[in-house]
């Protein structure tokens, strides 16, 4: 059931009729994350799913029923026609995805690819804590051409203090197995990458070099979520943007490169100029609608980090279009840019590049999500020290070619 918004902004304040008068238009979805399984086996003590504020999973079905996926493929292929889009990308999500088995993993797949039309390309992702990630599992998301990233947070001591299952062991040798087998000649191609979460206790470099170790082709850096309300602990004054500096320079510095790190190389994008093509910064409209294992149509799901319901839409792919949710304030408020931001934000230097972070994190219950990141000093930290080795490495440039 859906929860009531609290009245704050976007939801006093944002207004689809004003803004389309004004000529303002919206984003087509282009990225899909489907919750096919609710819940996990692992028992991550800092999971925005089970852990933080939204509590909803406990009342949806376990696991995305066939005529749920069905509707929500219609629902896909109908957006599609509508946008002329020539390429989209669905993402299976839980919970665990893997739960969910192989036979209804390959069913769901070509439900979806059936019912979008031919000329638009289908990417599927899958993100999974890798335990269940065996190679039956592996070869039947190769052939059906799934890319699958695996959530690791370091070394075995660090990635087991908090990523354990329900019983209270680790899952970091599982995880190991898992990363040996995607990261064969023979798995390679269905290899997207890994996911870390931030946690300044771990040592930087310890942790990169380990995660190098499963010769990831991209690594995603994230910082774990926290809000206004519910701030993260601190033992310094930018924490998380010193542990990230310090990545940034051994990726930066090394003779050659040794993987993809989406964060530094989005922020690298946005200070010469371009495009951010993460949530977790810059201004580029947010496109990504998540449909939950019922069918509803909801908000990115990181935002059960800020309160109970926040990323309800009251919307269903039952009864509902994605056109629908694109009139939704808070689909609205991620796709406005620098419109979105307060003024101490606005007036900041680097707001074209940080974008106020990640959109979850700016929540306080008082006002609503029109604040900056929690972690604002952080990024401000890591966003100065990228803009001075680019200006130093351009300037050296510049004078070499001079010369």
């Amino acid at each position: 059931m859906s929860r009531p918004h609290p009245p704050t902004w976007p939801y006093v304040g944002v207004d689809s009729r004003s803004l389309r008068a004004s000529g303002w238009q919206p984003t087509p979805f282009r990225e899909f994350v489907l919750k096919v399984h609710q819940r996990c086996n692992l028992a991550c003590d800092y999971c925005y799913v089970y852990e933080l504020a939204d509590q909803s999973w406990r009342d949806r079905p376990i696991g995305m029923s066939a005529e749920v996926w069905r509707a929500t493929s219609a629902r896909i292929g109908e957006h599609v026609r509508a946008h002329g889009l020539s390429r989209i990308s669905v993402v299976l999500h839980g919970g665990e995805p893997l739960l969910a088995g192989r036979e209804g993993l390959l069913r769901l797949i070509a439900d979806v690819r059936a019912a979008v039309p031919a000329e638009c390309s289908v990417r599927f992702g899958l993100q999974t804590n890798g335990v269940l990630l065996k190679e039956p599992m592996i070869e039947v998301l190769r052939d059906a051409g799934v890319r699958i990233g695996v959530s690791i947070d370091g070394s075995a001591a660090d990635h087991d203090r908090h990523r354990r299952r329900r019983d209270g062991t680790g899952s970091h040798r599982a995880v190991d197995r898992a990363l040996r087998l995607l990261g064969s000649e023979r798995h390679r191609a269905a290899y997207a990458g890994l996911l870390c979460t931030v946690d300044p206790a771990n040592d930087p470099i310890a942790c990169y070099e380990s995660l190098l170790d499963y010769a990831p082709p991209a690594i995603d850096f994230l910082l774990p979520h926290a809000n206004w309300s519910t701030p993260p602990l601190r033992s310094a004054p930018t924490p998380h943007g010193d542990w990230l500096v310090q990545i940034f320079d051994r990726w930066y510095s090394a003779p050659r490169q040794e993987t993809r790190i989406r964060l530094f190389e989005e922020a690298i994008h946005a200070a010469l100029g371009g495009a951010s093509r993460t949530e977790q910064i810059g201004l580029s409209p947010v496109a990504v609608a998540v449909v939950e294992s019922d069918g509803a149509i909801e908000q990115v799901d990181s935002l059960k980090s800020a309160y109970d319901g926040a990323c309800a839409t009251g919307l269903s792919v039952h009864t509902d279009t994605f056109d629908a949710a694109l009139e939704h304030p808070g689909i609205i408020a991620r796709q406005l840019g620098s419109e979105a931001l307060g003024e101490s934000c606005r007036a900041c230097s680097v707001h074209q590049i940080c974008g106020a972070g990640h959109y979850a994190h700016r929540y306080d219950a008082r006002n609503g999500f029109r604040n900056p990141s929690v972690y604002c000093a952080d990024l401000k930290r890591l966003i100065l020290h990228l803009q001075r080795r680019l200006s130093a490495d351009l300037f050296r440039l510049r004078a070499t070619n001079a010369a």
